[in-house]
């Protein structure tokens, strides 16, 4: 047998670290306070390593506390989903995932029928939000959101690369002058998407085309829009690349090769319920990020 230190020792110190306290672990876990700091010297002392500096009203991990702390979270996130997996999940309240409503109708959706097929004991609950902070992040299961990643959730996966690509109607023909085109098609229609509009500036400057010279006649406050726009031959974007396959594989849209912005603002997962996440909610972030978000990487 492996020479391990008891699991509830590793869920005492699992549950310590993310809420920097013996006294908040002990009232997450029933355990009195003296019986965290107890289990957790015991542990210290199997490993033969300090993992916490005690403070006065706190505590903090040490340099080998930090490297330890992901491994115990992701053996912990493995067994609830290798649970929920080979022995199912208990009946009762769907699984509640909220997602902008480009993601969830470009890559959730034609993806959905792989997880049910998977797992048709686990019931979905999809909701569609632009705005992620029109409800509470804690009334959802899982959250995704597209951003830059800082948010104050401890459980945060990336889906995809921070990378938008120009998207071009698709009879789009940039003929010999390739940047008179490009010129040519942000000066009439240029797209913006609400909370993205410094990406063109940016696009522009990388490109070393004139900032100034970028139309401004159409705003939308969600990729899917702008992509329909782009589809039905009026004006250009830039979208996210994950949100883009559809389109492309479909001839809906060109890509021109490459033509794209990196940039700090990606699709992430997050499970906002850290101290009590569902078995279930670590069985669909573990099919999200092998099924769904690697696909997109593996295609750009």
């Amino acid at each position: 047998m492996r020479n391990l230190p008891p699991p509830s020792w590793l869920r005492t110190f699992e549950a310590a670290a993310r809420l920097g306290g013996f006294k908040a672990a002990s009232d997450e876990l029933g355990l009195t306070p003296a019986a965290v700091s107890q289990q957790m010297r015991a542990l210290e002392d199997t490993l033969g390593f300090p993992l916490f500096v005690r403070l006065p009203r706190s505590v903090a991990l040490t340099e080998l506390g930090q490297s330890y702390l992901p491994a115990v979270r992701r053996a912990f996130d493995d067994l609830a989903s290798a649970t929920a997996g080979l022995f199912g999940v208990a009946q009762g309240r769907p699984l509640t995932v909220r997602a902008p409503p480009s993601y969830s109708a470009l890559c959730l959706a034609p993806a959905l029928r792989r997880f049910h097929d998977m797992y048709p004991e686990v019931s979905i609950r999809l909701c569609s939000t632009t705005w992620a902070g029109t409800a509470p992040a804690d009334a959802f299961d899982i959250d995704i959101r597209y951003g830059d990643g800082r948010w104050p959730v401890e459980d945060i996966e990336r889906l995809s690369e921070p990378r938008s690509v120009l998207v071009c109607p698709p009879d789009t023909d940039f003929g010999s002058d390739a940047g008179a085109a490009l010129r040519s098609g942000l000066m009439r229609h240029a797209i913006h998407i609400i909370g993205c509009e410094d990406f063109w500036d940016r696009f522009a400057r990388q490109e070393a085309l004139d900032e100034t010279g970028i139309g401004r006649a159409i705003s939308v406050d969600s990729s899917l829009a702008a992509l329909e726009i782009v589809a039905s031959g009026t004006g250009v974007a830039l979208v996210a690349h994950d949100l883009v396959a559809p389109y492309q594989r479909a001839g809906r849209v060109c890509i021109p090769p490459g033509l794209a912005l990196d940039h700090g603002q990606a699709h992430y997962v997050l499970m906002p319920n850290g101290d009590s996440p569902r078995p279930e909610a670590f069985l669909f972030r573990n099919w999200l990020m092998e099924h769904v978000g690697a696909q997109f990487d593996q295609a750009r």
